[in-house]
């Protein structure tokens, strides 16, 4: 059973949502997605109904919860769901029996919890050598490199690989107990582990909108539900 943070509440009337790639992937996988909506339940009670979690990706973190100021750009901030992912990961990394993979705004939901912070924008630090989404807000592919001998190399098999890329901010100050283990070529942070827990991971690209067509990124999701079932294998 593989939570799955949703999106929302946003909307008239409001509404989770969250796009069917994530549950595709999880079911190709061989697992079984239970959508966690941000309220109706304490974090506590949710953790205990699932045996994986998945943070799923969506609009940006409120920057006033990591002291980020402000910036155009930031868009479908809804404060309810940054307060119960932030605590929904705090409390999931102290259960090392539950493997735990942020995707995307995931993965940097995983590094404010852990104190870390983000760049507001990146063509603004990093410029566009590197192309992380499409104007005005559309994903697009670039490659990413993995560390040798890291937890990503051991899922995927190489080093080097493309990967569906639809974000503008990323990591700046990292959290504490993060390691970066795939960046881009201009040096953005594309991946993280958190070493004190055995299954930690955190990709700043969407694998689940890849596994349709792309056998390598089914792997990250094969090792998550492996994870969760009890194996200790990658």
């Amino acid at each position: 059973m593989i939570g799955i943070t949703t999106y929302g509440p946003e909307g008239d009337p409001p509404e989770f949502s969250l796009p069917v790639a994530y549950v595709d992937a999880v079911t190709r996988a061989g697992g079984t997605a239970v959508l966690l909506p941000t309220s109706g339940a304490t974090v506590k009670h949710v953790l205990g109904l699932v045996d994986g979690l998945i943070l799923s990706g969506g609009g940006d973190i409120d920057p006033r919860v990591y002291g980020g100021g402000e910036h155009p750009t930031v868009y479908s901030v809804v404060p309810e769901r940054d307060a119960f992912e932030i605590e929904l990961v705090r409390q999931a990394l102290g259960r090392p029996e539950l493997p735990v993979l942020g995707i995307c705004r995931g993965m940097q939901v995983l590094n404010i919890a852990l104190g870390g912070d983000l760049e507001l924008h990146l063509p603004d630090v990093h410029g566009e050598t590197v192309v992380h989404r499409l104007p005005p807000r559309k994903p697009t592919y670039h490659a990413v490199r993995v560390a040798a001998g890291e937890a990503l190399e051991t899922i995927y098999g190489q080093t080097e690989f493309p990967v569906c890329s639809w974000h503008h901010q990323g990591v700046r100050k990292l959290g504490s107990g993060l390691r970066p283990i795939a960046r881009a070529a201009d040096s953005v942070v594309e991946g993280l582990v958190y070493d004190r827990h055995p299954f930690a991971l955190g990709v700043q690209w969407h694998p689940e909108m890849q596994v349709a067509d792309d056998p390598l990124q089914r792997r990250l999701f094969e090792t998550l539900v492996r994870r969760a079932g009890g194996s200790a294998c990658d």
